[in-house]
């Protein structure tokens, strides 16, 4: 377990090791992807209020916890190649061609479901999730981490700006440049990089992407409209080996990865 404390409040990171655990974490998801965001799935139980999928029992699920009050704030789900050679594969897999990774013979984790209580924003919270995931990262020897990230809503034309930002400024390397699924693939290509206003671009990535595109993570090519979950995911690459000291330094005091 990793704890970390400040002067106002203390906060508890552990991976769920209950079925009670787990269901905190759906319900917490519950409250962001569907009650907030409009999400919705095959298996989320809207009686129970628990957003949930078949995945779930193949992720470690990290829950971040108020320690005075008991209630988890925070959550991640986190999945390695072992994990995904027995749900069937990875999760991003039903978005993205995933065969550049997985012919990379690096050592994978794929991030999902993030995702923290409205009162907990835009503080630490998220920064004692992230500790906790630089801790499993360096446990567990992973070198490319990897995971859809999701903008609100599916209409292309609203997104255009931060859409084409992230596919001129930010487009993987062609040794790990995943393709979204012709199924649903959204061309990012929507504005030419001369035209683009990038400040105003930058406001509308949302702030988890933003924070792994300053550790110098990168995107996938195309977008996939999911339109059962009212989002446009784009898949985020992580190459630790790429990430200099400081970078590191924004994930953990003490320079691990992520």
């Amino acid at each position: 377990m990793v704890t970390t404390r400040t002067d106002i409040e203390a906060f508890s990171v552990k991976l769920a090791e209950s079925p009670e655990e787990l269901q905190a974490a759906q319900r917490l998801r519950y409250e962001v992807f569907v009650a907030e965001l409009g999400g919705g799935g095959a298996l989320v139980d809207h009686q129970q209020r628990l957003e949930r999928d078949r995945f779930d029992p193949y992720f470690d699920h990290m829950i971040l916890t108020q320690n005075a009050t008991g209630r988890v704030v925070g959550v991640y789900r986190v999945l390695r190649s072992e994990g995904a050679a027995a749900a069937g594969g990875f999760y991003s897999e039903g978005e993205y061609d995933l065969a550049p990774l997985k012919s990379s013979g690096r050592r994978l984790l794929e991030l999902g479901r993030s995702c923290l209580h409205p009162a907990y924003r835009g503080g630490l919270a998220m920064h004692y999730l992230w500790q906790a995931l630089a801790a499993y990262v360096a446990r567990h020897r992973i070198e490319v981490l990897f995971g859809v990230a999701s903008f609100h809503g599916t209409d292309a034309r609203a997104l255009a700006q931060p859409l084409s930002l992230l596919h001129h400024q930010y487009l993987a390397p062609c040794e790990l440049r995943v393709r979204a699924l012709d199924k649903s693939f959204q061309d990012m290509n929507l504005v030419d990089d001369v035209d683009l206003d990038r400040k105003a671009a930058m406001t509308q990535v949302p702030s988890l992407i933003k924070a792994y595109l300053r550790l110098g993570g990168c995107v996938g090519e195309g977008a996939f409209v999911d339109h059962a979950f009212n989002t446009t995911d784009v898949c985020l690459i992580l190459d630790t080996r790429l990430m200099t000291t400081r970078q590191k330094q924004r994930y953990d005091p003490h320079g691990r990865a992520p």
